[in-house]
């Protein structure tokens, strides 16, 4: 049975995998954040692209 529990104590197989899940969901969040950071800016400057455009005449000869 000591060596069950000792084996069982040593074992660190299952904290590498929480490590893993922890960092992997941390890249996964700062991702997103990221993405919504650079989204806001993009339709931002997307918008006043269109209304210059919207904004111009079109000549025809």
């Amino acid at each position: 049975m000591k060596h069950i529990i000792q084996k069982f104590r040593w074992d660190d197989d299952g904290a590498v995998t929480v490590d893993w899940v922890v960092l992997t969901a941390a890249i996964v969040g700062l991702a997103i954040a990221l993405i919504a950071i650079i989204g806001a800016g993009a339709t931002n400057k997307s918008t006043s692209v269109g209304a210059f455009l919207s904004a111009q005449d079109v000549v025809t000869y």
